[in-house]
């Protein structure tokens, strides 16, 4: 049988985009009574659900957890079966079902009304066992799945995730939960490292961080500079402060024109005045820093101008900035 695929493939993404279309008219006070009874629990959101609805339901409760309300997903086959000791009575129970009546919602209803917990149905069918146990019913019916034989769930997950990212993003604002917040919850990754490293986190410091004063020769800083495996040194003058960087490019610029450059001294051929961060920039900052003036290392210094370490743009590398 030949299959017009591109037509099949538009169409299953128009049912689906009408199936989350037709939620709009849902929103209402149901779901304002939903967010009131999550905002209110001193316990955590459990979120249930068992197939492909239960993937969903991970999907929901790992996004609650990451935008500030605590929560876990409980599979609904397993709660029956010893799981159901993580629930308490302080707890909501978001049980996700698109017909919400599979033997185990059956089994798993009444055990949480004995706990004491309050119940939200995310469910397709409103005259269902789990709407009639449920504390809060959120519509989430489809007029149809796309799957052309109506068994797969297609349609409805897509539904489902919709109305849960629904409330949790509700949440997430009624909350206050800003970038800094999601960051915290994220710190391996870049979002999180973005919002959250500073360059005191990453600078170079002590043996790594070569600090020369600026009556040294040339030879003395390119060892030091060796030793330290860095690309510049961070000159001072007799006081400690800061009074230039010697770089691989002053170097250069000076070597063919002056045989005897290693004899000289560093605050011949330093750039003096150089662009400096301090310890609590954000390391993204320090990277647009870069970035504009076309650097590669720049002096790390504190409030009276005295380095304390040295940012090197291997460093942002190393850290997944760049």
């Amino acid at each position: 049988m030949k299959v017009d695929v591109l037509r099949r493939a538009r169409e299953v993404l128009d049912i689906e985009a009408s199936a989350i279309k037709t939620l709009r008219s849902k929103i209402g006070r149901n779901f304002k009574q939903a967010l009131d009874l999550i905002l209110k629990t001193k316990g955590r959101v459990v979120v249930s659900g068992m197939g492909k609805t239960g993937i969903i339901a991970q999907k929901f409760s790992a996004t609650l957890a990451s935008t500030g309300t605590p929560s876990l997903f409980l599979h609904t086959s397993e709660a029956i079966h010893g799981d159901l000791g993580r629930v308490t009575c302080d707890d909501v129970v978001i049980v996700v079902s698109n017909s919400g009546l599979s033997d185990e919602i059956k089994q798993l209803l009444p055990l949480l009304k004995k706990i004491g917990s309050k119940i939200i149905a995310l469910t397709g069918n409103t005259r269902s066992i789990l709407a009639k146990y449920s504390d809060v019913v959120l519509d989430i019916s489809v007029e149809k799945e796309a799957c052309p034989l109506g068994l797969a769930p297609t349609a409805s997950t897509t539904a489902t995730l919709a109305m849960a990212d629904a409330l949790a993003v509700c949440l997430l604002e009624l909350r206050g939960f800003k970038e800094k917040d999601f960051a915290f919850y994220h710190p391996g990754g870049i979002l999180g490292k973005r919002l959250l490293l500073k360059v005191s986190d990453i600078m170079r410091t002590s043996s790594s961080h070569p600090i020369v004063r600026e009556n040294k020769r040339i030879s003395e800083v390119l060892l030091k500079i060796t030793q330290a495996r860095a690309g510049s040194a961070t000159v001072v003058d007799k006081r400690g402060k800061l009074c230039g960087i010697f770089t691989d490019g002053d170097l250069r610029r000076h070597l063919e024109r002056d045989p005897n450059l290693a004899q000289r001294q560093v605050k011949e051929i330093m750039t003096k005045t150089p662009i400096t961060v301090a310890p609590e920039m954000l390391a993204v900052e320090a990277i647009r820093i870069l970035r504009d003036k076309k650097i590669d290392e720049v002096p790390v210094i504190d409030k009276n101008n005295r380095p304390i370490g040295l940012l090197d743009v291997q460093d942002l590398l190393k850290v997944g900035l760049i």
